[in-house]
């Protein structure tokens, strides 16, 4: 009791957050029995009959759970390695400009992308590849002499422009973060190289990215734990729905909107949010033991 209240101040600033992640993120948990349950809305939540796991088999007894399944983890690793690698990148080149001004403006330019909706991002990417209006079919492939190119009609060209307006559009999130980590590594850590003789590459191999190393587990971690949760407005919006796309943009996300729209069954709809949860808190407590067996001090927990 002597340390809650001399902590007391310290508490009361932790109450707002804590009240709100309860709301938020436990009180609705009560609401995963509704996979469980075949919903009866005369009856209510409450005593609509049990039904098991019958509203799962609607996952793995369809005839497209491979590919939705393999979409969706293939095309998270793609995008948890590339933004990795890219947002590591450019937080540090921002981080080497002298000019602060126009580290702020590239900075501003780089996150803007991330305000915008899916429905604002199909429509640019229409723009961009409309076989009619596109600009890439009628500003550079025709005077190239390039036949223009069917791109809502052709499934190889998505595994490339997916991951590619992913990165364009979340990378300014995570640079954000990289940038927060290196500004605030010490400087005499620098100072004392620099004076050693090091290069900027030395700097950058030897203090910048083990400074930051903590941050890219945990967020790679994050991103792990969410590797069956596709960006259903990156997926369903940019390829339009386009049924002739599904071999390649057909994730979990999109596979449940679907099949509800026609079915409008919310046992199935929440069978898939806890299979997608469950899979993702195992995901993460496995990596994590895996790190702590490598690293014990990088361990998210």
């Amino acid at each position: 009791m002597g340390k809650l209240y001399k902590n007391r101040y310290l508490l009361l600033m932790l109450l707002p957050g804590t009240i709100y992640l309860i709301i938020n993120n436990y009180i609705p948990m009560f609401g995963t029995i509704v996979a469980f349950k075949s919903i009866n809305y005369a009856l209510g939540y409450w005593k609509s009959p049990w039904v098991g796991f019958e509203n799962f088999k609607f996952l793995f007894n369809s005839s497209d759970a491979w590919v939705i399944t393999r979409n969706t983890i293939l095309y998270n690793l793609v995008f948890i390695a590339l933004t990795l690698v890219f947002a590591v990148t450019f937080a540090i080149l921002l981080n080497e400009l002298r000019n602060r001004y126009l580290s702020n403006i590239y900075q501003s330019i780089m996150f803007l992308p991330y305000f915008l909706s899916a429905v604002i991002v199909g429509y640019l990417g229409y723009s961009m590849l409309s076989e009619e209006f596109g600009f890439l079919n009628n500003m550079i492939l025709a005077p190239l002499g390039i036949h223009s190119i069917a791109w809502y009609s052709e499934p190889k060209y998505w595994p490339y422009i997916l991951p590619i307006v992913y990165i364009w559009k979340n990378i300014g999130y995570s640079i954000v973060i990289y940038l927060a980590a290196i500004t605030g590594i010490d400087k005499e850590y620098y100072e004392a190289a620099i004076t050693d003789g090091a290069t900027k590459w030395q700097l950058i191999i030897n203090i910048t990215l083990p400074s930051i190393k903590p941050m890219m587990i945990i967020l790679t971690l994050l991103g792990i734990g969410h590797i069956l949760n596709a960006d259903f407005g990156l997926f369903y919006q940019l390829p339009l729905d386009a049924g002739a796309l599904y071999s390649t943009t057909n994730v979990i996300d999109t596979y449940v909107y679907r099949a509800l729209m026609r079915l409008g069954d919310t046992g199935m709809s929440s069978a898939a949010g806890l299979y997608q949860a469950v899979v993702g808190f195992v995901l993460v407590v496995s990596v994590n033991l895996l790190v702590r067996k490598i690293d014990r001090e990088n361990a998210l927990f």
